[in-house]
C-alpha cells in the first residue's frame, strides 16, 4: 500500500484521476485523439428537429361572427390547457355592490344545464385526466381547464356550460357566503400581510374608483348578493366580444371548430347581452394612506414566533402595460428586488438586487424589503413593502423614501445588465409552463387584439438603457405617493412628511424634535 502511494504521488494530478490522458482498448491499442465537435467516423450525419420560419412559435388568432376571440399556440404533448377569459373583474363593479367578481369565483364550475353538480363536472374531466381552475383579479376573469388533447370537445363543452349556463342556485349561494366570510377572517389572520397590504395600497392610490375598488367582498355586501344580481351583471359584461377562448397545445383549426360548435350561437342563461351598460371608467390615480391599527403580537405562534412587525407600503403611479415605458418599469422593478430576510440571499434571489444590497444588507433589524409592480391597461403601481419592528417605523420609512429617490440617478452598466438578463431568464422560464403561456396568450388578445412573443419582449428588454430607466423613475415621482400602513403604528410618519421626503434631494424625512420621548 505505501509503495503503491509513493508511486501515486509521483504521478500529475491529471494521470491520477485519468484526466486527458491517452486511453486504450483492452487490446492495447490507444483510443483516437478526436474533438468533441469534430463528426466520428463511420457514423450517419444526425438530422436535427427544425420548423419552417416562426409559424409554429406564432399565436394564431379568429375572431367568430359574434365578436368571440379564438387564440391557440401550439406546443408539444399529450396534454392541452384551455381556457375562456373575460374582460371583468373587480374594478368593473362600480356600479353594483363590490365582491361580485369574489363570488364568482367561488361559484365557478358548480352545477350548469348540463352537469347537476361540480362533482358531476370533475367526473367527467377525471376521464380524459383533467382539472378545472377560476381566478378572478381586478380585470380579468379566468376559467381554465387542463386536460388531454383528445378530450378537447367535451373540455370545451364544459368550458361554455360553466361560463354561460350556470345554475346559481340558492343552496350554492348560500355555500359561497360561508367560504367567502372564512376567506375573509383567513385574511386577516394570516402570518403573510402581503394580500391585505395590496388591497390597501390599491385603495389608497385609487381611492373610490376602478382598480382601487376591493378585489375581496366586503363582509357588509356578503348578504347582498344573490342571483338576480348576478345575472344583471352577468349580462353586462359576458358578452362575446368581452372574452377570449385561449389554448396551449392544441390545433388551431380543432378549437375553432369547438368555438363554432358550442359557443357561437349559445344563449346564455340570464338572456340577451347588454353591453351598453359596460362601465368604461379610466383608472384615476389619486395617492393617499390606508391605516390600519392591528396587534401583529400573536400572529404566529409556535416554538420559533414571527416577532411582532409593522409592515409598511409605499407606492406611485407607473404606466400600464400597453405604453412603451412598461418594460424599462419591470426592469427597474428587477433592479430593486429585495425580498424577506431570509429569502433575498443566495445565488438567483436577488442577491445583487439594491433592495438586498442598501437596505437588508445593511439594516439587519429589516424583516422585508421587497418591490412589486401592478399593472393594468390604463395605470400602474410601482411599489416597495418593507416591515419591522414597530419601534423603527420611522427609520424604516425613510430608508424606503431615500432608496426611492436613489432610483433616479444613473444606473451602472453591470446593475442593469444584470436586471435586464434576471427578467429575460424569469420570463423565458415562466413561458416554459404551459398554464403560464396559457394565460399570457389570453390576457394580451384581450387587452390588445394581439400577442407580442417572447423574443420580441426580450429584444425590447435588451434595449432598455440607463437613461429610460432615469426618464421612467423622475417621472414616477411627480406623482402623489401611495401609502398603506398596517400594525403597530405609533412610530408612522405623517402623510405630508412622506411626501415631503420623496419632493427632496435626498429622500430624508424632516427633522422633528422632542422634549420627551
Amino acid at each position: 500500500m505505501a509503495a503503491r502511494m509513493s508511486r501515486l504521488r509521483g504521478w500529475s494530478r491529471a494521470q491520477r484521476y485519468g484526466i486527458a490522458v491517452c486511453r486504450q482498448y483492452s487490446s492495447g491499442s490507444a483510443y483516437p485523439s478526436v474533438s468533441l465537435s469534430t463528426p466520428l467516423p463511420g457514423i450517419p450525419t444526425p438530422v436535427f428537429a427544425s420548423v419552417d420560419g416562426h409559424e409554429k412559435y406564432e399565436t394564431k388568432i379568429t375572431t367568430l361572427e359574434n365578436g368571440l376571440k379564438v387564440a391557440s399556440q401550439n406546443k408539444f404533448g399529450q396534454f392541452c390547457t384551455v381556457g375562456i377569459l373575460v374582460n371583468s373583474g373587480s374594478r368593473h363593479e362600480a356600479k353594483y355592490p363590490s365582491g361580485i367578481a369574489h363570488f364568482l369565483e367561488k361559484l365557478s364550475f358548480s352545477s350548469t344545464a348540463q352537469f347537476g353538480s361540480k362533482d358531476e363536472i370533475l367526473l367527467t374531466l377525471e376521464k380524459h385526466g383533467g382539472i378545472c381552475d377560476c381566478q378572478t383579479s381586478r380585470d380579468t376573469t379566468m376559467y381554465a381547464v387542463s386536460a388531454e388533447v383528445k378530450g378537447l370537445d367535451t373540455v370545451v363543452n364544459l368550458l361554455s356550460d360553466a361560463v354561460l349556463q350556470p345554475c346559481l342556485l340558492d343552496e350554492e349561494i348560500e355555500m359561497t357566503r360561508m367560504a367567502v366570510r372564512f376567506e375573509l377572517e383567513d385574511l386577516n389572520m394570516r402570518p403573510d400581510p402581503e394580500p391585505l397590504l395590496t388591497e390597501m395600497i390599491h385603495a389608497a392610490a385609487y381611492r373610490g374608483n376602478t382598480v382601487g375598488l376591493p378585489r375581496f367582498c366586503p363582509p357588509k355586501n356578503v348578504e347582498k348578493i344573490d342571483r338576480k344580481l348576478l345575472h344583471k351583471y352577468l349580462q353586462t359584461y359576458y358578452c362575446p366580444e368581452r372574452m377570449v377562448l385561449a389554448g396551449v397545445g392544441i390545433e388551431h383549426e380543432q378549437l375553432v371548430q369547438c368555438a363554432r360548435k358550442y359557443l357561437l350561437n349559445v344563449k346564455p342563461v340570464w338572456g340577451a347581452s347588454t353591453p351598453a351598460n359596460v362601465d368604461q371608467s379610466v383608472a384615476q390615480y389619486t395617492g393617499g394612506i390606508v391605516k390600519m391599527v392591528k396587534d401583529m403580537s400573536d400572529v404566529s405562534l409556535g416554538p420559533t414566533p414571527i416577532p411582532e412587525l409593522t409592515h409598511i407600503m409605499i407606492g406611485l403611479e407607473s404606466c400600464s402595460f400597453l405604453e412603451d415605458d412598461f418594460i424599462p418599469f419591470a426592469v427597474l422593478n428587477m433592479m430593486m428586488g429585495g425580498g424577506g430576510s431570509f429569502s433575498a440571499g443566495g445565488p438567483g434571489k436577488g442577491m445583487f438586487t439594491r433592495l438586498y444590497l442598501n437596505v437588508l444588507n445593511r439594516h439587519h433589524w429589516m424583516y422585508n424589503a421587497t418591490s412589486y409592480h401592478h399593472s393594468y391597461e390604463d395605470s400602474g403601481l410601482l411599489c416597495v413593502h418593507a416591515s419591522a419592528d414597530p419601534r423603527q417605523v420611522r427609520e424604516m420609512v425613510e430608508i424606503i423614501t431615500r432608496e426611492f429617490i436613489q432610483m433616479t440617478g444613473t444606473a451602472g452598466e453591470m446593475e442593469l445588465e444584470r436586471a435586464k438578463t434576471q427578467l429575460k431568464s424569469m420570463l423565458m422560464m415562466n413561458l416554459e409552463s404551459r398554464p403560464v403561456i396559457f394565460e399570457d396568450v389570453g390576457r394580451q388578445v384581450l387587452a390588445t387584439g394581439k400577442r407580442k412573443l417572447p423574443h420580441e419582449l426580450c429584444e425590447l428588454i435588451s434595449n432598455v438603457t440607463a437613461s429610460d430607466i432615469k426618464r421612467v423613475t423622475t417621472k414616477m415621482l411627480r406623482s402623489k405617493p401611495a401609502v398603506a400602513a398596517l400594525g403597530e403604528l405609533t412610530e408612522l410618519p405623517s402623510y405630508e412628511d412622506i411626501q415631503a421626503a420623496l419632493s427632496s434631494k435626498d429622500g430624508r424625512l424632516p427633522r422633528i424634535y422632542r422634549l420627551f420621548r
